[in-house]
């Protein structure tokens, strides 16, 4: 197969995920939207590094702007859609750290996302 034409799978929101993002600064959700856009097709976004702590396949884009951090959460461990888990502006100014609260959003989120994906495979005949 052709390198420059990987397969985009589609986008799935989960929760307020894909508000979130709306309510974001512009050049944000354009980084934001670039950087899902690449994990679509197989790629790694260069603002993009593994969220510890959550489970494999969970990473998270970082991205400054005007003195503040934003962060969008997302796993790409299924094969047939990347589900975004949580869009937020980090408000913790202890450290690089994602905040607790926000862990447990994504953590409720990931479970939320394995069943739907358990759900859409069983309908599809592929479980």
């Amino acid at each position: 197969m052709n390198r420059l034409l990987r397969p985009v799978r589609p986008l799935r929101w989960v929760g307020s995920s894909s508000k979130d993002l709306k309510g974001l600064p512009k050049q944000v959700r354009a980084a934001f939207g670039f950087g899902l856009h690449l994990a679509q097709t197989g790629l790694h976004p260069p603002n993009a590094k593994p969220l510890k702590g959550v489970g494999s396949g969970i990473v998270e884009l970082l991205e400054d702007f005007d003195g503040d951090t934003y962060r969008a959460a997302y796993v790409v461990r299924f094969e047939q859609a990347v589900y975004v888990l949580h869009v937020f502006k980090k408000k913790s100014k202890r450290g690089s750290a994602t905040p607790q609260p926000d862990i447990e959003l994504i953590r409720r989120r990931l479970r939320d996302a394995e069943s739907d994906h358990a759900e859409r495979m069983r309908k599809a005949g592929k479980q």
